[in-house]
């Protein structure tokens, strides 16, 4: 549905439920179009950036002994 049949049904004195139908069908409508038209920019952001793996960082830490001399 367009905008022209929605004014269309008002001229016509069409059911407010009818109306109210239509217009959050319009809605909706509009809101899948965005929403679809965003979503490959978005998950590109957050996923497709990771292209480059951080090395492993190890968890052990070599220290040298130490030794306690009293002098």
């Amino acid at each position: 549905m367009d905008s022209t049949e929605l004014v269309d049904m008002i001229i016509a004195d069409a059911p407010a439920s009818e109306i109210s139908d239509a217009i959050k069908s319009m809605t909706y409508a509009k809101a899948a179009d965005l929403v679809d038209k965003v979503t490959p920019d978005v998950a590109a952001g957050i996923f497709g950036d990771q292209a480059e793996e951080q090395p492993e960082v190890n968890a052990e830490v070599e220290q040298e002994p130490t030794t306690e001399t009293e002098e």
